[in-house]
């Protein structure tokens, strides 16, 4: 079925994207309150619900961008759920194909969290078609959220997950894209913790001779977890980041604190199994 969002379909309950109760938006077993303006309390409400019902939340105001963004799809990557990421992925396409910015920017996540579980799981040609595509979504929702820090960030991401994908030529048709849009992005917005991370693993995985470094990635996920000390995605990489500068007793630290903050997902768990304690 081709999705249409030319008009909010809260406002009539008989719209197919709704939830098959037909009831409210958010059923009564998951409902919490609305997040304020700032739109950063993000909401765990678990990852049953549908991918067209979130699409349709978050076009019709109901919900901010990112508390969708971390439902079904993070909980897909938690899983390295590839499958699901995909056809998460298929209906995005088909909700975004109106240009909307807000779904072009759901589109991209899907794109940026199907990259991340398959570079877990060692497929490189997969992770850098995925984020190439998610590269040219991000960069269509810009054309009119230019102020945007979190697109801006996402852009950045996206073009830095090319890098272990492809070392050499990434980095140099990527490198630039990746720090200048995070740049960006906290330029914006001096507060984006999610930013440092994404600059973190940028300097992670950036060659020095393109100023890349342990030392500035470490740095960067401090910064993170000093902005969001609940930041279950700073302490994964710092802990990754430790262990590769041989700080193998605070690398685990690190991934043992990630892991408590979101035990769910599956590649903390492996990075901290393969991290001896010293």
């Amino acid at each position: 079925m081709k999705l249409a969002y030319n008009v909010c379909p809260l406002a009539d309950a008989r719209d197919p994207l709704l939830p098959a109760a037909r009831g409210p938006l958010l059923p009564a077993a998951r409902t919490e309150p609305r997040p304020s303006g700032s739109g950063r309390k993000l909401l765990q409400l678990g990852a049953k619900t549908s991918t067209r019902w979130w699409i349709a939340a978050v076009l019709c105001g109901v919900l901010p961008l990112q508390a969708a963004a971390r439902t079904a799809l993070e909980d897909a990557r938690d899983r390295q759920d590839g499958a699901a990421l995909d056809r998460s992925i298929a209906e995005l396409r088909a909700a975004s194909a109106n240009g909307q910015p807000q779904a072009l920017y759901q589109l991209a996540t899907a794109y940026s969290y199907a990259a991340e579980v398959a570079i877990e799981v060692k497929d490189k040609a997969k992770a850098e078609t995925l984020a190439e595509s998610g590269i040219d979504a991000i960069k269509t929702a810009l054309r009119t959220r230019e102020n945007s820090s979190e697109y801006h960030r996402l852009l950045g991401e996206l073009c830095g997950q090319v890098i272990p994908a492809n070392p050499i030529a990434g980095a140099l048709k990527y490198g630039s894209c990746a720090r200048d849009e995070i740049n960006k992005a906290l330029e914006l917005d001096s507060k984006n913790a999610l930013a440092y991370v994404s600059r973190g693993v940028g300097n992670y995985y950036l060659p020095p001779a393109l100023g890349g470094s342990l030392e500035a990635a470490i740095k960067d996920f401090d910064q993170a977890i000093a902005l969001n000390p609940q930041l279950d995605e700073a302490y994964l990489w710092k802990g990754i980041a430790l262990r590769k500068n041989k700080q193998l007793a605070a690398a685990r630290n690190a991934l043992e604190t990630a892991w408590k903050l979101n035990p769910n997902r599956i590649w903390i768990k492996q990075q901290l199994d393969k991290t001896p304690a010293n």
